[in-house]
């Protein structure tokens, strides 16, 4: 019988419920107000009181209103259709309700009833099976999306029968396992996961090491990310957190792209909304939106559900993560996501940490990033969640909590610097204080030397000294002037200008220029490295100015041409011809 409850008390969207049974913490309940019925989820048990968040406004609630609980967690529906959907944090299917404004109380079916799946079986009659094991696949937008045992069976079936090849509805049961005391189980296209709980349905989760290539040079040439890897984009307004986030959507090898839009302003959110939909796939030539998944929980939406949207997210990339794809999961933003926590945690009168966050920010940050990973299942194939966030600090104040906690479990770090911005150096991913701690893995290094070259990351680590060096010296030129430090100072200084310019930056509105191969990018960085090893001789900082300048142009008319074209090879060799006149021979 299920448990209920009368509200006894409202503080905004959090509100205390005097229950009549057992209720468990994170489970829904749904709150009557009027002639709707309002979705909260259970954040605090306190004897027969239950503190529930409500994922919608409370305006007309009143003490006495009546609660009933579900007996389940905050859960998502999986199962095929859920591929170019547009969702809000609880899941609602964004197209299917009516109005400008959301109503409250109105709650849709994530997935699609009617439509039916051409259903190719895996699995055969007397094979033994588990809790994420494959039975059959359906194709959705291109993508072979598996049908799986639910995550929920945790014990060994057998397969008693699977359907024949076919069409089939999400509902229809498309094969029937037995238990080992023979007790028969039908399984359809749909399985329902609680979105707080990690989906573990795998052999082993290895340290992530294989290259995700994104084709923005400044993340992978200079501080890669990698296959089921972790970063973020911390930096303050205007600096290019979404433009960037686009970008590696758009670009990155991954098989199927999830965004949410956490508390970010509405305007930016339509912004996805009317762009993703006609951006071309630079990998299949169809559109984007095929193979992508957007979340949406705008600022002025509910703070509880803002909070819920990223635990969503999570969920259903795992979930594909499961069929042995590569998810790439965008975050924007985080930090927006922290303030719901902090706001809820104020509401509960909790001991508050530093800029009034939650004590336990940094645990709750690292349990999320955990999540994402590179996974071996149990049929030997392997699948991935990178997941990439941006962070907005107040002011830009990369010591706040939130970047703070975050930079402890992330493992690539992408700075955004508002004076590389102020000075349109997009994107503006501070070079020196951005790194990639995957350059340090022995896997990784391996890797690299495998499939790009051997002395690679040497080159890498190589410019990263020339970009601090060269700061170092624009610093003294801006003190004691251009005459008042040698030839050899400006000399260092424009070969770290050179590496900016040519490798560093890149134009995200040019076709060419916006998405780089990898074989370029090494290309491009060898050409550079062994510029930066010639001797040049100049008699004056001016010879050093124009001469470099010079270079500079032509490296970027190589960028904006196609690759090995006749246009890119007749630059390649007027910059050698260029390059003689200056080299100490």
């Amino acid at each position: 019988m299920a448990t209920k409850g009368i509200v006894k008390g409202i503080v905004s969207n959090l509100v205390t419920v005097e229950v009549d049974g057992p209720v468990s913490q994170n489970e829904i309940c749904y709150i009557s107000v009027g002639d709707v019925k309002l979705m909260a989820e259970v954040i605090k048990v306190i004897g027969t009181n239950a503190s529930v968040q409500v994922f919608e406004s409370t305006r007309g609630m009143k003490v006495g209103n009546k609660a009933e609980f579900a007996g389940h967690m905050l859960e998502v529906t999986l199962g095929p259709g859920m591929l170019s959907r547009n969702y809000d944090g609880l899941q609602n299917d964004l197209d299917k309700m009516e109005g400008t404004f959301l109503k409250r109380g109105d709650y849709t079916y994530a997935l699609n009833e009617e439509t039916k799946w051409q259903f190719t079986p895996l699995a055969k009659p007397g094979d033994t099976v588990t809790a994420g094991d494959w039975l059959g696949e359906v194709d959705e937008n291109n993508q072979p999306h598996k049908i799986m045992v639910p995550f929920v069976m945790e014990n060994n079936y057998t397969v008693k029968s699977v359907v024949d090849k076919g069409e089939y509805t999400i509902n229809d049961t498309i094969a029937v396992l037995t238990d080992t005391n023979g007790k028969e189980i039908s399984i359809n296209m749909i399985q329902k996961w609680p979105v707080k709980k990690a989906i573990t349905c795998y052999q082993a989760k290895p340290r992530p090491y294989k290259l995700l290539e994104t084709g923005v040079r400044t993340i992978d040439t200079v501080n890669p990310i990698v296959e089921g890897g972790t970063g973020f984009i911390p930096g303050p307004f205007g600096t290019g957190k979404t433009v960037l986030q686009h970008a590696i959507s758009k670009q990155a090898e991954a098989d199927i792209v999830i965004i949410a839009a956490c508390g970010e302003r509405a305007n930016e959110v339509v912004e996805i909304f009317a762009e993703f939909p006609h951006l071309i796939d630079p990998h299949t030539g169809r559109k984007l939106m095929e193979r992508t998944i957007i979340i949406a929980n705008t600022s002025n939406m509910p703070v509880a559900a803002r909070e819920a949207s990223v635990y969503t997210a999570m969920t259903i990339a795992e979930y594909y993560r499961s069929m042995g794809l590569k998810i790439l999961l965008m975050a924007d933003s985080t930090s927006r996501w922290a303030q719901a926590l902090r706001e809820m945690s104020n509401r509960l009168e909790e001991l508050p940490g530093p800029d009034a966050f939650p004590m336990d920010l940094s645990a709750i940050i690292a349990n999320f990033y955990a999540r994402a990973g590179y996974v071996e299942l149990k049929n030997g194939a392997s699948g991935s969640v990178t997941f990439i966030g941006t962070v907005s600090p107040a002011g830009g104040n990369l010591k706040e909590p939130v970047t703070e906690n975050t930079k402890k479990v992330a493992r690539c770090f992408y700075a955004l610097e508002q004076e590389r911005a102020d000075r349109k150096r997009y994107p503006a991913v501070n070079p020196i204080d951005s790194y990639s701690k995957y350059l340090e893995y022995p896997e990784f290094q391996e890797y690299i030397s495998n499939h790009i070259s051997p002395n690679w990351i040497e080159k890498v680590n190589e410019i990263k000294t020339r970009m601090l060096r060269g700061k170092e010296i624009a610093e003294q030129i801006n003190i004691l002037g251009d005459d008042g430090v040698p030839v050899e100072y400006h000399i260092t200084f424009w070969k770290s200008e050179l590496i900016d310019f040519v490798i560093l930056q890149q134009d995200a509105f040019d076709a060419i220029d916006a998405v780089t191969p990898l074989a370029r990018q090494e290309f491009m960085l060898n050409r550079v490295v062994n510029i930066c090893r010639t001797e040049f001789s100049f008699e004056n900082f001016l010879d050093v100015m124009n001469y470099f300048r010079r270079i500079i142009n032509i490296f970027k008319q190589m960028n904006y041409s196609e690759y090995e074209s006749d246009q890119f090879k007749s630059f390649d060799i007027e910059l050698d011809k260029l390059l003689k006149e200056r080299m100490v021979k």
